[in-house]
């Protein structure tokens, strides 16, 4: 019984109980001390005959005894002798933790609460079955240093928890506490502690499930209260079929905040992909109109890669696009091989898209909302002369300077620069002859290639000529076959 295991009653003390505690709790409202004196003793014994009922119960009415008492630092000396009692029952313990933490709230003044708060803190320290309690008091001392101006500290405390180890936590409330943890290293600036909090959480639990029947309902609802039946007390709670949209929304906004920091546009649109994902969104006019407009406007943003290009043109594809029409229009300009020219496209289109908290055109201020606002307002400017480039060299072998300037709407040194880039990231082939101002976008070719190729453009050649050969011989095979008569008929 050392170990807090559980064990068969030896003995039965609940009448014991049942006319002790009415007594108790008379005798304390003259003398507290002989009240808990009288509880401990019958503790004591239903500890030892490990009557877990019994013992929960004295447990409860010591704590409670003593909060009625006012005397705050006696509550806490009896949460602490009670669970370094010898041989305490687990069960009993988490009780009398889960009773005091209700007594939080009705503590006087914050000295108290905290005292009571650290209190609880040491007693669930190290205690697997009162890991949830410990994590539950620990939230509400970060929220207290939150509220006191101590953002650091706040987040110490809640981030020392390591809840998804927490077997008897429910999913949902885990998730929350990362979130949670999650949010104050935002506020705090550490984005890299809340790049590596995030992905602790799983996306599956986000996964949108399939809208069930009546029938599937009733029937899961029972095989539910079947397996809650058959569940012993150590087990982890069943997983309740709860709605997680809520969740969902803030993990991803979160995730969007932190692609933002780092200028991680494809990941940003990809999470507000996702974010477009949900029902309520769906259903929500206002908010679908707001969230198609970034997923275009974050997908235009991304560098050019195979994977950019291939989602580009999936969310093209999108029929509710037609209710962002601006949008819509200038995300299909990205997919047509044609040049676009930026004083059109920023005259066209730069109103409206300075309109919202996206872009800036002028310059960041203490002022604007987002101060990435302006970035992002030349990284547009920067990815459709990098389209332009990529048509050009698209239709052009080689081009004088002068005319590439033209084309581009950049001086010489810009051209070079942007040319530069798009070489060093492998998405063009280009090389600039500056002594002759040419840029020559053909790639050079070795002899082996070049002998590839006219080995290939000859077995191309032949194949054509051995199957003319072969309609030849057919047509004259057809034509000694026909009848006389039939041969007669024709040349009249």
């Amino acid at each position: 019984m050392a170990d807090g295991q559980l064990f068969k009653p030896e003995k039965d003390y609940t009448k014991e109980v049942d006319k002790q505690l009415p007594e108790a709790e008379e005798l304390a409202k003259n003398n507290v001390q002989a009240a808990l004196e009288k509880l401990s003793v019958l503790e004591k014994h239903t500890r030892q005959a490990s009557d877990l009922a019994s013992t929960s119960r004295l447990l409860v009415a010591i704590i409670t005894i003593s909060k009625d008492s006012g005397d705050w630092g006696l509550l806490n000396e009896q949460i602490l002798l009670l669970s370094k009692k010898h041989g305490q029952l687990k069960q009993a313990t988490t009780k009398m933790v889960q009773v005091a933490m209700s007594f939080i709230d009705e503590a006087p003044d914050a000295e108290k609460k905290l005292a009571l708060i650290e209190t609880l803190r040491t007693v669930t320290e190290g205690k697997i079955f009162v890991e949830v309690e410990r994590a539950r008091v620990t939230r509400i001392l970060s929220d207290m240093k939150k509220e006191q101006g101590d953002l650091n500290a706040a987040a110490d405390i809640l981030c020392e928890l390591q809840v998804e180890t927490f077997g008897s936590m429910e999913r949902r409330e885990k998730t929350e506490f990362i979130l949670e943890q999650v949010a104050l290293c935002i506020e705090k600036g550490d984005w890299t502690q809340a790049g590596i909090l995030s992905r602790k959480i799983s996306t599956k639990f986000f996964a949108r499930k399939p809208k069930k029947t009546q029938e599937q309902i009733e029937k899961d609802k029972k095989e539910r209260e079947e397996k809650e039946k058959n569940r012993s007390m150590d087990d982890p709670p069943l997983e309740k079929e709860d709605d997680v949209t809520d969740l969902k929304l803030r993990y991803y906004e979160q995730q969007i905040t932190l692609a933002k920091q780092e200028d991680k546009y494809l990941d940003a649109c990809k999470h507000y992909r996702q974010v477009l994902d949900t029902e309520s969104v769906e259903e929500n006019p206002v908010q679908l109109h707001a969230v198609l407009q970034r997923v275009i406007y974050y997908i235009l943003l991304a560098p050019h890669d195979n994977e950019q290009s291939d989602l580009l043109h999936r969310i093209n594809s999108d029929t509710r696009n037609s209710l962002v029409p601006d949008e819509q229009q200038l995300l299909k300009t990205f997919t047509i091989p044609e040049l676009m020219r930026w004083p059109i496209v920023s005259e066209r289109f730069g109103a409206h898209l300075c309109s919202t908290d996206v872009f800036s055109a002028a310059a960041s201020s203490s002022d604007q909302e987002d101060p990435k606002a302006h970035t992002r307002w030349q990284d547009l400017r920067k990815r459709v002369i990098e389209h332009n480039v990529r048509v050009i060299a698209k239709y052009y072998t080689r081009i004088q300077m002068h005319r590439l300037t033209q084309l581009l709407d950049l001086d010489e040194e810009e051209t070079e620069s942007y040319i530069s880039q798009l070489v060093t990231a492998k998405t063009v082939y280009a090389k600039i002859d500056r002594p002759a101002r040419v840029v020559s976008f053909a790639k050079t070719r070795d002899a082996d290639e070049v002998l590839n190729e006219w080995s290939g453009s000859m077995k191309s050649l032949l194949g054509l000529l051995e199957r003319i050969d072969h309609l030849i011989t057919k047509e004259e095979m057809m034509a000694r076959i026909q009848p006389v008569g039939d041969k007669a008929v024709k040349a009249r």
